[in-house]
This record gives C-alpha cells, structure tokens and sequence, in this order.
C-alpha cells in the first residue's frame, strides 16, 4: 500500500487505506490504555483560522491521549498572519516545530497549498466550502459501527448541499464502497455543485433530487442532515429566507423507517428539532464521539512519518486565474497554477472553472 503522507481531500484515500486506519481505529476503542503513550514525544500544531469546537477539541483530545503535545492558534489575529506573512512562510516555520500539522481555513485550497511547503504531514480540517475529510473518515466510522459495514444503503443528504464541504467529501468517499443510492433533498438554490454531481454519474451511483424531505424520508436507511451554511452567504436577506427550509420533528420521523440512522456533522442550527435528541435513530453526539478515536487512528500513523521535504515549488505568475473569490489563489497570488486531475480548466485547489486572465 502506498505511504498516504497528507489528508487533504478525499482523493488522498484508498478504500485500502481507509480499511487499514478503521482497523486501528476499532482496536483504539476496545484498547484506549494500550495507545496513552503512543505518540510520546510527538508535536501537533493546529491552525484554525476559521472557527471551530468539535474538530478543534477533538484533535487536540486524540494527540493529547495518544500522549502527544499540542500547541497553536484558534485566531490568526495573534500571529504574524496579521502582519502579512504569507501561508506559505507560516507552513514553513510551524513544520519545523512539529510532526503533524491540521489547517482550517476560509480559503478554498488551503490545504492543498500548506501541503506544498510542509516536510511534515498537512491535515485539512475543512477548507472553506470546499472539503472537510476528516469529518468524512467520521461519518464512515459513525457508519460502519453502527450498520457494521459501509454498503447497500440510501442515503438523504438533506440541508445546504452547494456550500457544505462535509457533504462534498462524504459524496465523493462513497464512491469508494458498494451498492450506495442517494437522494439529495436541497432548495435549488443549494444543490450539490455539478463536480460533484457528475462526479456520482461517472461512478455509477444512483442519485435523486428532490426539494421535499417529508416525501423521501421513508426511503432512506441513512438521514445526514445539514445546516444552512451562513458564512459562505454574500446576501443576508437570501440566508435568511433558506435557513430554516428544513426541520427535522418526531413528526417528520413518523414515515421513517425504524432503523434510520440520524447523522450531523454539527453544529446545528434549528434544523434538528431538540426532541428527536432522545430518539434511538439519533446518532450525532456518539458521531461526534467516534471523530476523536478516528483522528487518534490518523496522528498515531502521520505522526510517526520521517520528515520529508517536500519537490520544490515553481513561483511565477499564473497563465490563468481561478475564476473562484474565496481561492486561496486570490490571496496567496505567488502560489502556482494547479489544475484539477484530467482536466484543463478546473483549478486544483478549489475544484471552481479558472477563467483566462490578460496579461
């Protein structure tokens, strides 16, 4: 198997791989005491200049009962980011104080490009609307210990599915596993983006679109449930009108079926309503749970990788510019060129057409 030495989209994963760290993972839950040192020694440096609670905490939990340290920052407000150094001079220094490095970022691409100058390994924790795939290797742990396999289901995907990154990872990690249909219950406003959905279509998965969750949800073995994305809003007045398009009551559940799994990657925001908490099908806070011994899988193999430098990055001006404002290519303008795997006019770090620029 091939040395994974980044986690930044899901196309850094094999079904392989992932077989190998979810078997790590179930030995980590039955055996916590055995891995309390495992990491002694061991630096994680978390960047979050996005907010964050659950995959902040959570790193910082699993390093820290794998007997690692950790140090960083929730607020870039406090580092020489306010001054101006590029992202590029930050990976450089904080890799050369640590073994793993988790990045979260507004920015589009961010961790593609932080993966370029780290000699250590780079993890996204969620990089704008783009991808978030450690929340995916929790979304399949929260699947496979509670179905027992990662196969043969139906899954709604219900909420903002244009801006959230944690569908966008989760569609595409599926790929990667047998016999899964999809229905995508979403406003057309915020429809999974064509990448993605072409991205099913070259698969082979089945998929439906639908705007009503009351209609769909006796179908579904599997509800993952999303919250309207307000920060990725340019119009106020729009987030508002969309926020609460979708509520989830023990009257919505009436029709479901009995062994429905109720997954959020949180936090939510109204989309849940606070009695369906005591429901059995609901499963969010022990998915929240099982993203701690995930992650613990995850540093326990990346933190124990020699330090390797990374091939030198070319600096020079664009030929074309990503036509995407929330690109980490708009702001980090010494970055080069990337384009998408098999493509020609799809940038790299954010997956959005890149649009000619006259020199």
């Amino acid at each position: 198997m091939a040395e994974v030495r980044k986690l930044v989209s899901v196309d850094d994963m094999t079904k392989q791989w992932w077989e190998s760290l979810y078997t790590c993972c179930r030995d980590i839950i039955a055996r916590p005491g055995v891995y309390a040192d495992s990491c002694r020694g061991k630096i994680l440096v978390t960047m979050f200049y996005e907010p964050s609670t659950r995959t902040n905490f959570s790193f910082q939990a699993a390093a820290q009962r794998l007997g690692a340290g950790v140090f960083g920052f929730s607020d870039p407000i406090g580092t020489s980011v306010s001054k101006g150094e590029t992202l590029a001079d930050t990976i450089r220094m904080v890799a050369s104080y640590s073994d793993t490095i988790v990045i979260r970022s507004p920015q589009e691409g961010s961790a593609t490009a932080a993966a370029m100058y780290s000699d250590v390994p780079v993890i996204n924790a969620g990089d704008g609307s783009h991808f978030h795939p450690t929340q995916t290797l929790t979304d399949l742990t929260t699947i496979a210990q509670q179905r027992g396999d990662i196969s043969d289901f139906r899954i709604g995907l219900c909420g903002d599915l244009k801006n959230g990154r944690t569908v966008h990872s989760l569609v595409e990690a599926l790929a990667m596993f047998p016999g899964i249909s999809f229905t995508l219950i979403s406003p057309s406003e915020l429809r999974l983006p064509g990448y993605l959905v072409e991205g099913m279509t070259a698969h082979g998965q089945e998929y439906t679109e639908t705007r009503s969750l009351a209609d769909c949800i006796s179908e579904l073995d599997i509800l993952y449930m999303t919250r309207v994305q307000r920060e990725r809003f340019a119009d106020a007045a729009e987030y508002r009108r969309l926020k609460n398009v979708y509520i989830l009551t023990m009257k919505t559940l009436d029709s479901a079926k009995p062994d429905l799994m109720i997954m959020h990657p949180l936090p939510r925001y109204g989309e849940i309503s606070p009695d369906v908490d005591n429901d059995h099908r609901a499963k969010y806070f022990e998915q929240a749970r099982y993203g701690m011994f995930i992650r613990m899988a995850l540093l326990l193999e990346f933190m124990h990788l020699p330090r390797q430098a990374p091939p030198p990055v070319e600096c020079r001006p664009p030929s074309a510019v990503c036509g995407n404002p929330a690109c980490v290519t708009q702001s980090d303008t010494y970055l080069p060129q990337l384009l998408a795997k098999n493509s020609t006019n799809i940038c790299g770090y954010c997956d959005k057409p890149i649009s000619a620029l006259t020199l």
